[in-house]
């Protein structure tokens, strides 16, 4: 009876923690303040990453995102970006910024959902960048947002 007692404890041990990381994350999203920027014509309040905590989380662990939502990561520097899936459910395009706000390349990136961290593929600015804007998979093209666009933050 006491093994028993000491497997159903760990199972309710296990199922707590695995519930507790699970609202650590889903509660990310707050976590995260939002702004507005114009793009291609357009006006998107997206999330904003301006941390080094929130650059590696970024949009790890969503589902899904609405037609126009995304998260626009802010560094201190330009420079050659890198970024990676990992933890990612969902297909994402990235569009990389110079300083100036001017956009100088955009990819489009594959879920990681699967695969191991070590065969992830990365997906390296062509040019230095300051900012990184992750959209849903397509939204640069659907919505003819070109090279030498104009990001501007409100």
């Amino acid at each position: 009876m006491a093994l028993l007692w000491r497997c159903f404890a760990n199972k309710n041990f296990f199922a707590v923690g695995m519930l507790s990381l699970f609202l650590s994350f889903s509660a990310h999203a707050k976590d995260f303040d939002k702004k507005k920027i114009t793009l291609g014509g357009k006006t998107l309040v997206v999330e904003v990453a301006s941390t080094p905590d929130q650059h590696e989380r970024g949009l790890m662990f969503r589902d899904k995102m609405g037609p126009d939502e995304g998260m626009l990561f802010i560094f201190k520097n330009e420079e050659t970006r890198f970024f990676w899936m990992k933890n990612t459910l969902i297909d994402l395009a990235i569009g990389y910024f110079d300083k100036n706000g001017t956009l100088i390349d955009v990819q489009e990136m594959v879920s990681g959902k699967g695969i191991p961290d070590a065969e992830l593929p990365s997906y390296p600015s062509a040019k230095p960048a300051k900012y990184a804007l992750e959209m849903n998979k397509g939204w640069f093209d659907k919505n003819k947002v070109k090279l030498g666009s104009k990001l501007k933050i409100q």
